[in-house]
């Protein structure tokens, strides 16, 4: 199974370190990031893992909830916690699913759907693809996917960017052109027609080219 932007995020039964959840009821009417791991105690996951504590206020100020995932058990997920609080000052104040059975790995397409065995015994270069970001608005449906290799730490203050933009174009018929940064400038979508911008932008636009068409940020 390939996920793909738009695609209902499957949904699962999972132990977590804050007790058994089912996926779309804990989400509930937030937005969510779910990140992987592909295995506990394992340098870069570490570092992720206590940064991604710290910040997490910046996630709850947007509505977002942060869970996580290790295919390992939930046991060894909060042994690890000591680690990381030790290590990088915060230990994990979100849920981390434990995957054993490599089951949700599988359903999410981070492992292929004929990996056999469970966790233990594999090692990290075993399940080197359960690197990823997903972001789940909403509406249960898929709005970001990233893919890290095991030795490029993941930069969550892009993803914070990226759900910063989302939010905003899921509101206002609008997109965010590169580099763009929360109060900047946003460019008309292309759905929307020359007529249709008039009555939404009477104040008109800047158009370098006609199908590049610059308004303020819709909030400013």
């Amino acid at each position: 199974m390939t996920l793909q932007i738009g695609d209902v995020a499957p949904d699962f039964k999972a132990n977590t370190t804050e007790g058994p959840i089912r996926f779309h009821d804990w989400i509930g009417d937030s937005w969510c990031v779910l990140f992987s791991h592909p295995k506990d105690f394992t340098p870069v996951c570490t570092t992720e893992l206590g940064y991604m504590a710290k910040i997490k206020p910046d996630f709850e100020k947007r509505n977002v909830k942060i869970i996580g995932l290790s295919v390992d058990p939930v046991d060894n997920h909060s042994k690890w916690a000591n680690d990381i609080k030790e290590t990088q000052g915060q230990a994990p104040n979100f849920p981390m699913i434990g995957d054993p059975d490599l089951s949700i790995s599988k359903l999410w397409g981070m492992l292929p759907a004929s990996t056999s065995g469970a966790a233990e015994g594999r090692t990290p270069a075993d399940n080197q693809t359960v690197r990823n970001v997903f972001v789940i608005g909403p509406d249960k449906k898929i709005k970001l996917i990233l893919v890290y290799p095991m030795t490029t730490g993941r930069n969550f203050d892009e993803v914070l960017r990226v759900i910063d933009s989302l939010q905003l174009t899921a509101k206002h018929r609008v997109a965010t052109p590169v580099n763009w940064r929360p109060g900047e400038d946003v460019i008309i979508a292309g759905s929307v027609t020359d007529d249709e911008a008039r009555k939404i932008y009477p104040q008109g636009w800047e158009a370098p080219r006609p199908y590049i068409r610059i308004v303020p940020h819709p909030l400013s």
